[in-house]
């Protein structure tokens, strides 16, 4: 089904460092490409919307401090504000990511400016495994995904795990995460090696919001295992809540000399094409946007056997995928990447095409534009 004439969307997403605001973001972007109006609806410009482009606009959320209030309402301001933007801007669709607050906010928002405004929800992960174990939350998912007209989710995994945590029945569109290949794509060398990394060094990365169910504390171990057989240096991209912890361990283990915190970074790709592997050992990944990014780049990924990774990687083609807390597989299969060359080729090569053929940012945009097609020939119909 085709889009037959430019769309007027607002997209609302976390603007902070994150899969789900990377990818309303990157699609934003993409959309504004392709002739439609963008309206980005938030609290904060997302971090990877930088100068003006053509056909996108910001709105921020300004929070009301009213006494009455014991909490800043955020939700509601939203909603008022989303309902502002949809009125003035004649919107012809609001697509917002994450069920929590923001599929509630539509849902109020269709309820204020009427029928015609058609809402699809993206799921992205922390919203059912997280809040959905909540009751009182679920309740509130359950009524954001029931009353929008289309929901999509970033996995069959992510699919199963709402069907199954919130016994719902709406039916979920599978749409993968994907990304941009002028942007993420092989390097020779990456420019910033020689400014990180020793010579002869072999080099690490993870990248996260280092959070407990990233198990950061793991990628340090495996980091400090491989280092006992091949020189090497590791970059850790992102912060968080775990950060403290991490940089209490890699002084324990006396590799700071070693390690690079680099904190948040808006421009990734040419950070990623430094590394030689990417470790993601999470106990929970929807999708695992980080090791897309990285496979696009030509890095493999040494990941754990969870959620929607074995989606994206194909074990012992693209990368390797170990059980939750199997260090050990892990380190084994870092170092048979780094000391396998041709192994390593291999994998490389075949992560590139993988990506092209299945996670291409064009291919995902057709599909968002189907979605958006499908509920807008409903409002035809109606």
């Amino acid at each position: 089904m085709m889009i037959q004439r430019p769309l007027r969307i607002g997209i609302t997403c976390y603007p902070s460092l994150g899969g789900s605001g990377v990818i309303a973001t990157e699609l934003g972007k993409l959309l504004a490409q392709r002739g439609h109006t963008v309206h980005f609806i938030s609290h904060h410009i997302p971090f990877r919307l930088h100068a003006y482009q053509r056909n996108i606009y910001y709105h921020e959320v300004e929070v009301s401090d009213y006494h009455v209030f014991r909490y800043m309402p955020y939700d509601l301001c939203l909603a008022a504000k989303m309902a502002q933007v949809v009125r003035h801007q004649r919107l012809d669709v609001l697509h917002v990511h994450y069920a929590m607050p923001h599929a509630i906010c539509a849902f109020l928002v269709k309820s204020m400016v009427g029928e015609a405004l058609r809402v699809v929800t993206t799921l992205h992960g922390t919203d059912i495994t997280i809040l959905g174990q909540d009751e009182m939350m679920a309740d509130l998912i359950r009524l954001g995904i029931a009353r929008s007209d289309a929901v999509t989710a970033v996995s069959d995994h992510l699919i199963a795990e709402t069907q199954d945590k919130l016994r719902t029945t709406v039916p979920l569109i599978r749409i993968h995460n994907f990304v941009d290949p002028q942007v993420f794509y092989p390097r020779t060398v990456g420019k910033y090696r020689e400014y990180l990394a020793c010579e002869g060094h072999r080099v690490l990365v993870h990248m996260s919001n280092f959070r407990p169910v990233k198990r950061v504390h793991e990628v340090i171990e495996i980091f400090v295992r491989v280092r006992q057989v091949v020189p090497a240096t590791l970059i850790l991209i992102g912060e968080g809540p775990e950060l403290s912890k991490i940089v209490a361990l890699v002084q324990q283990y006396n590799v700071q000399e070693h390690v690079h915190f680099l904190g948040k970074q808006d421009e990734v790709a040419e950070l990623l094409c430094v590394a030689d592997v990417m470790l993601l050992p999470s106990e929970v990944e929807s999708f695992g946007l980080v090791a897309l990014e990285a496979m696009a780049c030509g890095i493999p990924t040494v990941a754990s056997r969870v959620g929607g990774i074995p989606e994206l990687i194909v074990d012992g083609e693209t990368g390797f995928l170990a059980n939750v807390g199997d260090t050990d597989a892990m380190v084994l299969a870092v170092l048979r990447l780094l000391q396998e060359e041709d192994l390593y080729r291999q994998f490389s090569e075949a992560g590139i095409r993988r990506v092209a053929q299945y996670f291409s940012s064009q291919s995902k945009c057709d599909e968002y534009e189907a979605v958006y097609a499908h509920v807008l020939q409903n409002v035809q119909q109606h």
